[in-house]
Parts: structure tokens; C-alpha cells; sequence
């Protein structure tokens, strides 16, 4: 045997320069006995990537196990489970290998299943700075895109300054923007009466409501999906549950007239495509017109009482929430109502959808086979503490977190130390009012010292609970609502 050094290191993607000031950050390094592999662990990206250093190659961690996740247990560790139960460690010396790495012994080894990710690399970020926000880790510069740490969504109504960045496009200026100039027209084929709206005259001729709202982007989780699903690789902070404030989208349709015939919305906004073609709609999505009649649907100028931050949607956006955060367009100018599904840019294709039948990893699946996403799945998050504590042998951990469930409530959830083979009932709160999350806690105890990871699931109204490992995979990499975990180490 030859001495074998696993490195662990973390990255900022792109280069970035970024906050705290250092750029590589070595996490460990610690020197066991192994054969034949010397890996090394980056986070680019927004995933880890491992270094195989006589291969010349780097590869998502993600994408080594998804590949073949028998094969990466035995090259990174020398691990081999037991065939029957696809759980635990037939031979010591991989599970000597996985604690050193880990730095103590792995109580419930025997039920730790095969070729899953241990939470203490599947977790790691690090954050980066950008004016009025705060604990966001950057998935993508150029458009901007950014995620929150989980630790950071902790609190019961998301921070604005914690709420994560999607674009497609270039947001609008700031400074050139003046509210009480800005318009918004209804508009389209099935609306009898086109009108256009300053804010003030919405905020005059409308009732305003403000409603707590989960937001979500449709791809978060996309980084556990291989093959790699398209666009931005998200880990799990692209959510956030702030309260808004605003009209509602149904009396402000209402007021303009709607014909029989109307089927669909689709809004229009103010950035710019990549491109820098200012003839380029960037994005245009919309929602049944079921959906847009909800209580809940709203035209929002303000999050928390506060004016919007401009990546969010300043000076102002519609929220549809439970669905892909895409729905929810920002900078919106324009307003359509149309007889037929809206068909503008990411409406069609395979942008927001996914296979109207489970299909084989990494197939071609022609554009009528897709079908539209619409509520998002049940998903848990946990918020407190963060992935990687330690804590003495004896205290109870308190652990907590939010969970919710698209259009849906969640009626039930449970977190588990022995990596699923057994669940403990959480208390469960209910949510502010519809399509809120709901915050759950638990008091976690432990029966040893050593390596533990704690495993979170959700249960929403219909039944319906998150599963434990990666579900059906689709061309774009959505809707990943497999359980959230974190590693906890009792000393």
C-alpha cells in the first residue's frame, strides 16, 4: 500500500473576488493508508468537484456518484456494502477510511446507505458580497444569480437581504428608474378594455393585501441531478418565504374586463438580454388563469415593508406563489391575458418542464412529451444548526428548519439520525396564511460519540413525502425535492 492524501478545498466559482477575502480556503488534510486514487475536493460552481490526480480529469461530486455510485464509494473510500441491504461496510478498512476523512467513528455505520454523498461535502459554501445582501453564495455572474445559505433562511419571514437573485437577463439600473413614472399595461387578446397603470393609480384604485409567500425557482436542487440537468447549478437556498406587499393580479384583470375566452397570462419586464439586444425579450412566462385569480396572486411593489431590492424585482413584480419562481415575473411593465398558453420566451421547448412520464437518465425527450411544471413538490429545508456542528456527547441537539409544499400545506414532519431507517415526528407549526412555509422543530438526541447525519422530510397535505434520494431526472434538472441533511459530529 502506498500513502494516499485527501484534501479538501474550497473554491468560489469563476474566480470571483469575493468576501471573506481569501480564495482558497483549505478545510483538511489528512494523510491514511488507501491504494491506487489520490482525490482532492474543490467546491466550483456551486458543487464540489473531486480531482482524480493520475487521471488528469476534475468532475462534479455530484456527477461521480450519480454516475456510478457503487464505483465512487470504493475509489474514494474503499468501501463495499452489503448486496442485500445496500447498506453499511463489508470490509473495515473503508469505513476507517470514511472516518478519518471524517475525523471521528460513524455510529449507525451498518445502516449508512451506499453510494450517498456524506453531508459534510454535499453542504459546503462559501458566501460572496453584493450591495443590500447578505449570506448569499454566487451560482452564476453574468446574468447574476445567487442562493442563500441554508443557515441564513433560518428566520421566520426571509430577510430581504437573504432572498436569492434569479435572472435571466440584465436587470434594469437602479438610478435610472423613477417609480412614480413607471407603468404597467393590461393587455392581449382576451382583455376588453386595455389600460395602463402608474403604481400610485394601482395603489389608489386597489385594495392592497400583504401575504407572507414561499418563492422558489424551479431548478433549485439542480446540482444532485446526473447527467448535469441544464442551467444554473443550485444547491438548495433558491427559496425564500418574505412577506409581500401589493394588489391583487385578479382585481386588477377584473378592472379591465376579461373575455370568455381567456385562458392564459404572460408579463413582459424590463431587463436585457445577455446579449446586450435590446430588441430581445429575455423571459416571458405566465399562469393559467385559475392561478392568477388566487387571493394570493399578487402585483407587489414592496418586501417587508420595505421598497424591493433592484435584483428582486424594483419597483415592481407579480408574485404567483407555489409555483417556479419563473412565473413570478420581475421589473413587469406589461401584463397580457391570451386565449391560448401563453408561447413567449422559456414557455416553450423544454424551458420549465419536464417529462409528462418518468424517462431514462439522459434521454432525449422530444418537446410534446414535456409537459409545463405548475405547483412545486413537498421540500423540507434545515435551517438550524449548520450542516457540520459539533456538539458534547450527552446534550440534546435542537434542530429546526422550514418546510412547504407548492399550492399544497404540509401536514406532517420527520427527521431521522440513522439515515432513514428509522423517523422521529417533529412539532410542526402552520403556516401564516396559504402558500407560506411552516416552520418545524425537533430535540435530537444521540445515543454515541462519533459521525452522524441528520436527515429532514416532509409531508404534504395530499400525503405526498419528499424521497430519500434524487428523484426522477428530466433534461433541465427541476423540481429536486429529495430530504435535506447535514452532518453532526458528537465529541
Amino acid at each position: 500500500m502506498s500513502s494516499w492524501m485527501l484534501t479538501v478545498n474550497v473554491l468560489l466559482p469563476g474566480g470571483l473576488r469575493v468576501y471573506p477575502s481569501s480564495f482558497t480556503r483549505k478545510q483538511s488534510n489528512i494523510s491514511i493508508l488507501r491504494h491506487k486514487l489520490i482525490p482532492a475536493f474543490q467546491r466550483q460552481n456551486g458543487g464540489i468537484y473531486i480531482y482524480m490526480k493520475n487521471r488528469k480529469q476534475e468532475r462534479g461530486i455530484h456527477e461521480f456518484y450519480a454516475e456510478d455510485p457503487i464505483k465512487a464509494d470504493w475509489e474514494l473510500w474503499g468501501r463495499v456494502a452489503d448486496p442485500l441491504s445496500r447498506r453499511g461496510f463489508l470490509k473495515k478498512s473503508g469505513l476507517v477510511a470514511l472516518g478519518a476523512y471524517l475525523g471521528s467513528q460513524i455510529p449507525f455505520y451498518e445502516l449508512m446507505p451506499s453510494g450517498f454523498i456524506p453531508a459534510t461535502l454535499a453542504n459546503a459554501a462559501e458566501e460572496f458580497s453584493i450591495p443590500g445582501k447578505n449570506g448569499l453564495v454566487l451560482v452564476n455572474d453574468r446574468p447574476l444569480n445567487a442562493e442563500t445559505l441554508p443557515h441564513f433562511l433560518d428566520d421566520d419571514v426571509t430577510p430581504q437581504e437573504r432572498l436569492f437573485i434569479r435572472n435571466n437577463g440584465i436587470p434594469p439600473v437602479r438610478e435610472n428608474i423613477d417609480p412614480r413614472t413607471w407603468t404597467l399595461t393590461i393587455d392581449g387578446e382576451s382583455v376588453v378594455k386595455p389600460t395602463t397603470f402608474t403604481i400610485d393609480e394601482l395603489k389608489q384604485k386597489f385594495k392592497t393585501y400583504t401575504y407572507q409567500l414561499q418563492l422558489e425557482c424551479g431548478g433549485n436542487g439542480r446540482s444532485e441531478f446526473y447527467p448535469p440537468g441544464k442551467g444554473n447549478q443550485w444547491s438548495v437556498g433558491a427559496v425564500g418565504c418574505p412577506k409581500w406587499t401589493g394588489v391583487r393580479l385578479k382585481d386588477v384583470l377584473n378592472s379591465c374586463g376579461l373575455k370568455q375566452d381567456a385562458v392564459y397570462t404572460g408579463y413582459y419586464g424590463a431587463d436585457t438580454h445577455p446579449s446586450g439586444d435590446a430588441k430581445k425579450v429575455v423571459i416571458s412566462r405566465g399562469v393559467p388563469i385559475k392561478k392568477a385569480m388566487e387571493d394570493e396572486s399578487l402585483i407587489v411593489w414592496a418586501i417587508n415593508g420595505e421598497e424591493m431590492h433592484i435584483q428582486n424585482g424594483y419597483p415592481l413584480r407579480i408574485v404567483t406563489a407555489g409555483w417556479p419562481a419563473s412565473t413570478s415575473g420581475k421589473w413587469v411593465n406589461k401584463i397580457v391575458v391570451r386565449n391560448e398558453v401563453h408561447d413567449g420566451p422559456m414557455m416553450t421547448g423544454h424551458s420549465y418542464k419536464v417529462p409528462c412520464s418518468p424517462v431514462e437518465p439522459g434521454e432525449d425527450v422530444p418537446e410534446e412529451n414535456m409537459c409545463i411544471i405548475e405547483s412545486m413538490p413537498v421540500k423540507s429545508l434545515i435551517t438550524n444548526p449548520r450542516s457540520g456542528i459539533k456538539i458534547p456527547m450527552g446534550k440534546p441537539l435542537p434542530v429546526r428548519g422550514h418546510a412547504w409544499a407548492g399550492d399544497l400545506s404540509v401536514k406532517a414532519m420527520h427527521v431521522s439520525i440513522d439515515y432513514g431507517a428509522t423517523w422521529m415526528k417533529c412539532d410542526l407549526k402552520s403556516p401564516a396564511n396559504r402558500l407560506s412555509w411552516q416552520r418545524w422543530s425537533a430535540n435530537v438526541a444521540f445515543p454515541g460519540k462519533g459521525y452522524y447525519e441528520v436527515w429532514a422530510r416532509a409531508t404534504d397535505a395530499k400525503g405526498t413525502t419528499q424521497p430519500m434520494v434524487v428523484p426522477g431526472w428530466n433534461p433541465q434538472g427541476y423540481l429536486n425535492n429529495a430530504c435535506y441533511r447535514i452532518a453532526v459530529r458528537v465529541v
